[in-house]
């Protein structure tokens, strides 16, 4: 739902900003338990760690990543997150394919 409303209100980008991803919750009523995993969905590394790190949170970018691919992979041996996974970025990919998560 949020990647849905993103790319409505905001067309598709790479991207989005704390403020796209905060406005597309508050309209989805995301519940606060996954607004940080909408953030590490639909914004840049750098900007996901800015935020949390404005607002006094700790919250691993990385791992929130690792997580939702490991989620929607059919290998069941994960062992290949215990990489270092910092260039995970996720580009050009649609997301509203995980709208089922309701995020």
């Amino acid at each position: 739902m949020v990647g849905s409303d993103l790319l409505q209100n905001y067309g598709k980008k790479q991207y989005y900003t704390i403020e796209e991803v905060k406005a597309a919750n508050q309209r989805n009523k995301v519940d606060v338990d996954f607004v940080c995993w909408s953030f590490a969905a639909f914004n840049s590394h750098k900007d996901f760690d800015e935020y949390h790190r404005s607002v006094g949170e700790s919250c691993d970018y990385v791992s929130m990543k690792s997580d939702m691919l490991s989620s929607v992979s059919n290998v069941t041996d994960s062992s290949w997150f215990d990489l270092d996974l910092s260039w995970l970025e996720f580009p050009d990919i649609d997301f509203s394919l995980f709208d089922f998560l309701d995020f």
